[in-house]
């Protein structure tokens, strides 16, 4: 269902909005977490290690994928918040080309130089096999998750938070299912567990489109939506790539990031890998809370844009920001005193020095989820304001400060002072946002007021 984000109690609206996107955000989980299960409790440490291994280039990739189709939504948000619904059509079909070039480029590229990437990750050779497999066979499907994500973006920005939901509950069953049969019933072991990812969320797109057309006559696209051939079009396009660009290169230098403390992980051995791939995976449904907060909040920022409501948009953060601190206590409270049981049920209770790197990882990293949370508010309010370069500066000093950790601390303290290097960048990046949102929301609000007082004037 279409709703309004520009009218009504602005904090009820997005606590509404937020709640299907958490549900959905922990069956997102079910992608990943339903292969860590079944690959770690029949098949072994080694094969989970060869899954977690190339699980943070896994998440590299979908996070390219996912910041340019949240970014190009933003357009769309703005347009329906500023009541321009042939804007919106419009811009689908802009997303929809833009987005599907682009993934079949990276597809590509990422094909080709698998190989040389797995080398430099550092993936111990009696791993290799299997984690490469996994990764190119989720890389051959990565415009299923291309195909979801637009949707789900698009569909979003129109304040519906259900109906991705509806889809992705379904997929995540699906794909739990398939992992089963492809990995116990037909034994093909590893890349069993890709292609349930890939089958699943294929056959949750086909399912999504149908409804769309059915139920969104918004979403109706009309053949001259599709026209690309004059300066206005291409125009339109460098107005999407304006925000889709910079949020798919800041969501890539996230995984970037990411990819070098696997990478220095990977050279402390299978134990390391498996504990720390159990407790990342704890770590981002700790998180989900903030994280469907945050995204909650770019889809009300974005209609309240572009609508000029930037008072309403001031005072939602600041409430906003106040919860998620709140839930960033929450979280860390639970991470401290039975993050231990949530491993086991990864790993199970046989290798207790697993058990005991995790925790102590978990230990650690939730002392800063208040950064942490802080950067799920104000990353996503500048991204619903169209302002992409700050969270893409933020992001180049989360990358540098993570990678510095990273690489000095590990070699100084071991495997322990690379659990560090989360937290001393999300110290880093939440301070730039912080100062980026407030410093861009008093510009918007002294222009419009300004605007206002010149209306007056002309008037009389």
């Amino acid at each position: 269902m279409i709703n309004d984000l520009t009218t009504g109690n602005p904090l009820k609206l997005i606590l509404i909005f937020s709640v299907p996107l958490l549900i959905g955000n922990i069956f997102q989980q079910f992608y990943n977490i339903a292969d860590i299960v079944i690959v770690g409790r029949t098949l072994g440490i080694n094969a989970l290690a060869s899954v977690g291994a190339v699980a943070p280039l896994f998440f590299l990739i979908m996070f390219v994928v996912v910041g340019m189709t949240n970014g190009f939504a933003v357009i769309t948000g703005q347009r329906f918040g500023a009541k321009d619904y042939d804007g919106v059509r419009r811009s689908v079909t802009m997303s929809t080309i833009l987005s599907t070039v682009f993934t079949l480029f990276f597809t590509v590229l990422c094909l080709v130089l698998m190989g040389h990437i797995l080398r430099w990750m550092n993936v111990p050779h009696e791993i290799y096999k299997d984690a490469y497999w996994y990764i190119q066979i989720v890389i051959f499907g990565l415009i299923t998750a291309n195909f979801y994500n637009l949707l789900a973006s698009i569909v979003r920005a129109l304040g519906d938070s259900k109906t991705p939901l509806y889809f992705l509950i379904f997929a995540s069953v699906l794909n739990v299912f398939l992992a089963l049969l492809f990995i116990i019933v037909f034994h093909w072991g590893v890349p069993g567990s890709a292609v349930a990812v890939v089958l699943s969320q294929a056959i949750s797109v086909i399912m999504c489109i149908f409804y769309i057309k059915k139920h969104f006559p918004i979403l109706h696209l009309k053949k001259e939506d599709w026209i690309f051939n004059s300066y206005r079009d291409w125009k339109f396009a460098l107005e999407h790539l304006n925000v889709g660009f910079p949020m798919a290169v800041q969501f890539s230098i996230l995984g970037a990031g990411i990819l070098i403390i696997q990478s220095v992980c990977n050279s402390f051995g299978a134990d390391v890998i498996a504990a720390m791939t159990a407790a990342l995976r704890i770590e981002q449904i700790a998180t989900m809370p903030m994280v469907s907060f945050g995204v909650a909040l770019a889809a009300f920022v974005a209609q309240n844009f572009g609508a000029n409501n930037f008072r309403r948009i001031k005072v939602s953060v600041k409430k906003a920001s106040v919860i998620n601190l709140h839930l960033s206590i929450i979280m860390a409270f639970i991470m401290h005193f039975w993050g231990s049981n949530f491993v086991r049920i990864f790993i199970g209770n046989q290798n207790h020095e697993v058990v005991k790197i995790a925790h102590d990882y978990l230990f650690i990293s939730s002392l800063f989820y208040f950064f942490l949370s802080q950067i799920f508010i104000y990353r996503n309010a500048l991204q619903g304001l169209g302002r992409a370069t700050i969270p893409l500066l933020a992001s180049i000093g989360e990358l540098l400060m993570r990678s510095f950790a990273a690489i000095y601390l590990a070699v100084k303290f071991g495997y322990v002072g690379m659990f560090y290097a989360g937290p001393i960048a999300w110290v880093t990046a939440s301070l730039v946002l912080a100062g980026g949102y407030y410093t861009n929301i008093h510009r918007f609000i002294k222009e419009a007021q300004a605007e206002f007082r010149l209306s007056k004037r002309q008037e009389v």
